[in-house]
């Protein structure tokens, strides 16, 4: 037998044996092509919108878990740059699920959002997620409410829940809308991004944990919205009650897997993973600050809802402060106009669709 020496000639001749060897494997299995064999049990695609910011962990626990794979769910996650484009795209039908703010629920169904849609939308929550972790955040010279006079306050849009969280905030501090300046700057993630780089961006309303992230920048957390309001509901699992219906498998999945992946959350044997995937999927979070996001997340109190339900207090304050701000005005008391729960006491009972 001869060697060969020379190493190109050498990896010549094994990727031509390689080659060889594969085209007679190919013309011997049934004399010709092998057509594809099909999964026995293909994912299904779940397209799913939301905001970015650490407030998406257990759908990130939920796809390194593989808890959404178990439900026979692909999850295919997008994040919008504001609430308008999400809400409307929504509607549209080009993503199944948000995860959003019960407020945009409630605007949309009763004509006080800002972009035009159909005469009928059909959205609802399907289950509860958190309070919003809402703080009011602002730049280092300012630590007191009071301290926002003549300044510009960034918002989502002035119709959106979190922007009438900031001015009841403003009102019970004694602090006159006329008296600061609203600008659009778009989601929880644009408006930190624009708080970082303009200084002339005196103050917002923040999710968790980038309330964290701006004090690691000199910034000030002035309060948490929850010491003010004592209760709010935040982020839910939303869909079109049409595309539901047709679609209970998939719903009543993704409401079962994002479920289990906030019960595998709260294990204290998990805190150190829960806090690697924020550290991984929050570009803007320091590693040194995941300890500290991750006991905001997963408290007991105040953290994730165990149960996925919809705070009934939190609810009434929702429509408490948009009856207040909404345009048209509107007085708003039936939580149940938006919320339909089904989907939720499957997914909690094991009940298969």
């Amino acid at each position: 037998m001869s060697i060969v020496h020379n190493p190109k000639r050498r990896a010549v001749l094994i990727s031509a044996a390689l080659a060889a060897a594969a085209s007679s494997a190919a013309a011997g299995a049934s004399g010709g092509a092998v057509p594809p064999v099909p999964h026995p049990s293909p994912l299904r695609p779940l397209r799913v919108i939301g905001f970015g910011g650490g407030f998406n962990l257990p759908i990130w626990a939920g796809l390194r878990q593989g808890f959404f794979v178990a439900e026979g769910l692909h999850i295919d996650l997008h994040f919008t740059p504001n609430s308008m484009y999400q809400i409307t795209k929504l509607l549209a039908g080009r993503y199944d699920i948000a995860m959003t703010a019960l407020d945009n629920v409630v605007a949309y169904q009763e004509g006080q959002n800002e972009a035009p849609i159909g005469p009928e939308p059909d959205l609802f929550a399907f289950f509860g997620s958190d309070n919003a972790f809402l703080s009011l955040v602002a730049q280092k010279p300012y630590r007191q409410v009071s301290d926002l006079r003549g300044k510009t306050l960034t918002v989502d849009a002035m119709t959106t829940g979190f922007a009438f969280v900031l001015r009841e905030i403003l009102a019970r501090h004694g602090v006159a809308e006329n008296e600061v300046r609203f600008e659009r700057a778009g989601g929880v993630a644009s408006r930190f991004r624009a708080m970082s780089e303009n200084p002339q961006h005196a103050a917002t309303m923040q999710m968790t944990p980038f309330e964290l992230a701006g004090e690691s920048r000199g910034m000030h957390t002035l309060l948490r919205a929850d010491d003010v309001l004592g209760a709010y509901a935040g982020m839910c699992g939303v869909a079109r009650r049409s595309w539901a219906q047709a679609h209970e498998k998939a719903v009543v999945g993704f409401a079962r897997a994002y479920h289990r992946a906030v019960q595998w959350l709260v294990e204290p044997a998990h805190r150190p993973l829960a806090e690697a995937l924020l550290v991984a999927h929050v570009s803007h979070l320091d590693p040194a600050l995941a300890p500290r996001a991750a006991g905001i997340l997963l408290a007991e109190r105040g953290g994730f809802r165990r149960d996925l339900s919809i705070d009934p207090a939190g609810a009434r304050m929702v429509l408490e402060l948009r009856s207040r701000y909404g345009q048209p005005p509107r007085r708003l008391t039936e939580v149940s106009r938006y919320v339909d729960m089904r989907y939720r006491d499957l997914a909690l009972a094991g009940g298969r669709t």
